[in-house]
């Protein structure tokens, strides 16, 4: 258990048997950015890809009066121009009953402190740029847009046939 400057408040990393309350805050995440089409994470995925022989990622839960309202994926990514890690977080997530209370911040404050604390040069995240209420909180925090690059992705069939084009040995 960490404690917080919030007596009522605490995190913990997540363990295996968290797997199902992970998933659901994952589900609430998509709900409320009106992506649970997207989701196709399921127990047995987060198990093996989060608590597996190589994990992918770490989980941090938020608990206000001993009940989860909160939670945190993160995992490391590298800069090649400082030649350090980073921290990367994928999902920062508090119920919608408990925002405003500081919780978010004191997460991002232990994810920082952890940052710091494994030598990385940076802590990084994406918002969704209609989400005004977070991209005004992580302002306040210090955080910069960095407008100047564009994120690149492939997936699905693209993904296949990107790996399939592949003409190595």
């Amino acid at each position: 258990m960490i404690t917080t400057k919030n007596p009522d408040f605490f995190l913990r990393p997540a363990k295996k048997h968290d797997v199902p309350l992970i998933l659901s805050f994952i589900r609430e995440l998509a709900a409320f950015e009106k992506l649970e089409h997207e989701v196709e994470a399921t127990e047995e995925i987060l198990e093996n890809t989060l608590f597996g022989a190589t994990p992918h990622g770490e989980v941090l839960l938020g608990y206000y009066h001993e009940q989860p309202v909160a939670f945190a994926l993160f995992f490391h990514n590298f800069s090649t121009f400082l030649g350090r890690p980073g921290l990367y977080l994928e999902d920062l997530y508090v119920k919608k009953k408990y925002r405003g209370q500081g919780l978010g911040k004191i997460m991002l404050s232990y994810l920082a402190v952890l940052a710091k604390s494994r030598g990385c040069g940076r802590f990084e995240w994406w918002c969704l740029d209609w989400n005004e209420s977070a991209l005004g909180f992580y302002r306040s925090l210090g955080a910069v847009p960095m407008s100047d690059w564009t994120v690149q992705r492939v997936s699905g069939e693209d993904l296949d046939l990107l790996a399939n084009s592949f003409g190595g040995a």
